[in-house]
């Protein structure tokens, strides 16, 4: 067995000895990235279309990134969230400029971002009209995270059933059915949470008129309107924040993922009306918008945010849609998403092709059995899209 091969496997024993088994891994070992290319402990190289799950928006091992950090690590590491710091607050101020919101709550994960919208939303509520105004709703296909409240807004039975009872109030009504919202926003309605583009549940595209009718029921009732936008926020749609192709503005947005720059960060952003509800000592984070994370996150905004940048994005992913549109096989029903967020509905299991595909090199996803999910870091070119569809041809069942 070569040294490699032999590292490789200790390192997976010691990983099924050691890490709890919450995650079903891949059957290799990656040692670095650079780009659009990870490569594994054996020395073999993938092409990445997952970026870690919508994460490396800049691909691995940015400079520019990699500067920030070194440089914020030697000056000043973490303080908590006791004291300011410039990194935070500067953050803070490009996304409320680049966004609808007038505050920004820094937090570790998008699962964290949605546990405060959770809070801020009961808060609010309870602040203008009282105790009772509790209720919220969410949508069938959505995943917001795993954690408690999170997790009762995740409509997946095999998520949901170990840990019930679940946090009360929550309705799951039908995604983009425009006539059921008055059946479940009303009067006990707190806050609405939907994702623009839902990314575990299928990358399904809300439809505009589904989002103006949230935004007209959320206003009627006094309900707050809630976009995560963890996965498709930061330039994945081809614009800075995916509610821009809808010309709808949340009254809430939580984010994460991308934010980052593959360190832990999250976020929520909210109107000043929202955040005037909320006061010292209301929610909290140790770690949250640390100034490592928060300059890593200041490079990583700042470039997705550039037109040109989102500007190749969607040339990209219009690109990318084409392409996969030619494929021609019959077990593709659909191929649907905005910009590099693009999902390939088929008729039969896609585990067998994300397999196939590491095979030949080339990191897939999936989002649900039936749904081939493609996040590629937001650099891709035409010539890492050509190997794709090169790939695809060979693997995909005809």
């Amino acid at each position: 067995m070569a040294l490699e091969t032999r590292q490789a496997a200790e390192i997976t024993e010691k990983d099924t000895s050691y890490v709890l088994g919450t995650y079903k891994r891949a059957p290799f070992v990656l040692v670095r990235g650079q780009g659009m290319t990870v490569v594994d402990a054996e020395g073999r190289e993938y092409l990445d279309f997952g970026s870690g799950i919508a994460v490396n928006a800049l691909g691995h091992a940015d400079p520019e990134i990699i500067a920030a950090v070194h440089e914020q690590l030697e000056t000043l590491g973490h303080v908590s969230n006791l004291y300011h710091t410039a990194p935070q607050a500067e953050l803070a101020e490009s996304l409320c400029q680049h966004s609808f919101a007038g505050k920004v709550y820094f937090c570790n994960s998008g699962a964290e971002a949605i546990e405060a919208a959770i809070k801020f939303a009961r808060k609010y509520a309870r602040t203008h009209d009282g105790p009772d105004k509790t209720g919220i709703v969410a949508f069938s296909g959505g995943f917001h995270g795993r954690t408690a409240g999170a997790l009762a807004l995740t409509a997946r039975e095999q998520y949901q059933a170990p840990f019930r009872p679940l946090m009360p109030g929550v309705s799951i009504a039908p995604f983009n059915d425009v006539d059921a919202i008055r059946a479940f926003v009303g009067p006990q309605t707190c806050a609405v949470f939907v994702e623009p583009v839902q990314g575990e549940g299928g990358v399904n595209v809300a439809t505009p008129e589904f989002l103006r009718a949230l935004r007209e029921a959320c206003d009627e009732h006094g309900a707050l309107l809630v976009f995560d936008e963890i996965q498709s926020g930061m330039g994945r749609t081809g614009r800075l924040w995916a509610y821009e192709h809808f010309g709808v503005q949340p009254d809430m947005m939580t984010l994460a993922k991308a934010l980052g720059g593959g360190l832990p960060m999250g976020a929520t952003l909210l109107t000043d009306e929202v955040a005037s509800a909320i006061e010292p000592g209301d929610h909290g984070s140790t770690f949250a918008g640390g100034p490592v994370a928060a300059r890593a996150a200041q490079v990583v905004l700042k470039r997705v945010s550039d037109p040109a940048m989102l500007a190749h994005v969607e040339k990209m992913g219009a690109l990318l849609m084409g392409r996969l549109r030619e494929l021609g096989s019959p077990h593709i029903k659909d191929v649907r998403g905005l910009g590099l967020m693009i999902g390939v509905e088929m008729d039969v299991p896609v585990a067998s092709v994300v397999q196939a595909g590491y095979e030949r090199g080339v990191i897939l996803l999936n989002a649900g059995e039936n749904v081939l999910r493609l996040l590629p870091p937001l650099i891709v070119t035409e010539k890492e899209i050509d190997r794709l569809m090169e790939v695809l041809g060979e693997i995909i069942p005809h």
